[in-house]
């Protein structure tokens, strides 16, 4: 019984969070879904990006392996960087109230275009240019 009550409450919260449409003017809720919404879309840039990049060097097996080496260790790095951003003494409250999904996502965001723009000059220009 415990279980079923606690499958549908997760059900439940899902489902509250998913009637969320993303409103620049709205409450924090959905200030968060605007957010989450930006991450997504720069999630989605980044990993059509991944894609061109591994594309154009699929003959290279040097070159599309140290990069999938680097992509992972990248990826390590981005949720790290948020985590430490966000530490918190007590991992069961939340230290930044209602607005931490949003400071969350928007840091997300902003390491994931970072990324994004880096593969984008390795498509353009190749390895070993300097970044600028």
């Amino acid at each position: 019984m415990k279980l079923l009550f606690a499958i549908v409450l997760l059900l439940c919260s899902s489902m509250t969070y998913a009637a969320f449409k993303c409103n620049p003017d709205g409450n924090q809720a959905e200030l968060n879904q605007c957010a989450l919404d930006d991450y997504q879309a720069a999630d989605k840039q980044l990993n059509d990006t991944w894609k061109k990049l591994m594309l154009k060097f699929k003959n290279d097996k040097t070159a599309s392996s140290k990069l999938k080496i680097a992509q992972k260790a990248w990826l390590a790095f981005r949720d790290a960087e948020v985590d430490a951003m966000f530490a918190c003494a007590n991992p069961v409250s939340n230290c930044w109230g209602s607005m931490e999904p949003m400071l969350r996502y928007g840091e997300l965001s902003t390491l994931t275009q970072e990324r994004t723009k880096r593969l984008q000059k390795y498509l353009s220009q190749g390895l070993g240019v300097p970044m600028e």
